[in-house]
């Protein structure tokens, strides 16, 4: 069995975790294969015995990869997603980070979860993703998106025009900071801070939220993910920012945009005991009340 590794880094304080975590694998004799750049800062602290490997981008990902790991946050799942691509390869997140809504399996769950994996003990959850089509090349081979897709306006300039429709027929003008299109997923990401509704997570459909909208009468709409979502963008300067994720792009006015659903989804690995109501109530507080 080979489990692929990626991080964005870890800091010192956990690395006894991380040599938990191979030493677990090594036990399990599963063969990983680091990201090279977390590779390059860790290989130093190690305690690595056995065979390894290392991958650098999608291309050089070995395709007889029976999972990945994400050791961070929710952002460092978000990097993960574009890795693994169409290739299906089952992605479990343990949180290193702050929140870990995505990356919900906890530094002390390292053993269970390692075992997990080896007997192929776990709950596979399919999550679609959100695809930009452009008449300009944006975000090189990864242009889809696990959480969301954005348009905002730059820095301090003045609010945008967002000229918005389904299936070309018109919806809306959003005149505001910027517009959220979320996945189910990413109904609990930035969405959400803006006052987007939550979605479970096998709902097929997308989240439409305005971000500071100068209108008092405009709320975020839910429509079906089988829709093609297009923009045109006005402004008084001659760019705004395009984001997927936690990737961005400076795109000028005259670009043609256009989001929808993803023609592949991306599995994520759950342990038995944890679901998505679960999830909210520990990581969100939802529903909490001192009464109860």
């Amino acid at each position: 069995m080979k489990i692929a590794i990626y991080s964005r880094g870890v800091d010192k304080d956990n690395m006894p975790e991380l040599n938990r975590l191979f030493h677990e694998i090594t036990r399990q004799h599963i063969e990983p294969v680091f990201f090279q750049d977390f590779f390059n800062q860790i290989y130093c602290s190690l305690e690595l015995s056995g065979q390894y490997s290392t991958f650098s981008s999608h291309e050089d990902l070995p395709a007889d990869i029976d999972a990945m790991i994400s050791l961070g946050g929710d952002g460092t799942m978000l990097d993960t997603v574009t890795f693994i691509g169409d290739s299906g390869i089952p992605i479990l997140g343990i949180n290193f980070g702050r929140l870990g809504f995505l990356a919900n399996i906890g530094k002390d769950e390292i053993t269970k979860a390692i075992d997990s994996i080896s007997n192929r003990e776990y709950i596979v959850d399919k999550r679609s993703l959100i695809h930009l089509d452009a008449n300009l090349p944006l975000f090189g081979k990864a242009p889809f998106a696990l959480n969301e897709f954005t348009i905002h306006k730059k820095d301090i300039s003045p609010m945008i025009k967002i000229h918005t429709y389904l299936n070309g027929e018109f919806l809306n003008t959003y005149w505001a900071d910027g517009l959220i299109v979320s996945t189910p997923t990413g109904s609990t990401g930035y969405s959400l801070s803006c006052n987007g509704p939550v979605i479970f997570p096998e709902s097929s459909s997308f989240v439409i939220t305005p971000v500071s909208p100068h209108n008092l009468n405009i709320r975020p709409i839910v429509v079906p993910d089988d829709n093609i979502i297009s923009f045109e963008v006005e402004g008084r300067t001659d760019g705004f920012l395009c984001t997927l994720d936690s990737r961005r792009e400076l795109v000028n006015m005259e670009a043609q945009l256009a989001v929808r659903k993803e023609s592949f989804e991306i599995k994520l690995i759950r342990m038995n005991e944890n679901n998505f109501l679960q999830t909210l109530r520990n990581k969100l507080s939802w529903g909490l009340d001192k009464r109860n």
